[in-house]
């Protein structure tokens, strides 16, 4: 399954992606071992802005607040999608 959170690279709901972080976390917190980390770089779709992708990725400890959501968000789990003989 693969699921995107809206309103992350549009700039007229949210500029600074801050509206997106408590969904973003409830997501994170409920599922934990079923999401991964994506800014759709190199945002092929857009022309008329470009997301600040180290704007986005600032808000991973927002998103994910522990040590341990931050692992499973960013290492376990695409380890195991990606690479599952290796996990």
């Amino acid at each position: 399954m693969q699921g995107h959170l809206p309103g992350t690279t549009e700039p007229r709901r949210s500029p600074h992606y801050r509206d997106v972080v408590p969904f973003a976390r409830r997501v994170i917190e409920r599922f934990p071992t079923r999401v991964l980390w994506g800014t759709d770089w190199p945002h092929p779709n857009l022309h008329d802005y470009m997301p600040d992708d180290g704007a986005i990725v600032d808000f991973i400890p927002e998103i994910a607040p522990t040590q341990e959501l931050q692992r499973k968000l960013l290492v376990d789990n695409p380890m195991r999608l990606y690479w599952r003989d290796d996990a």
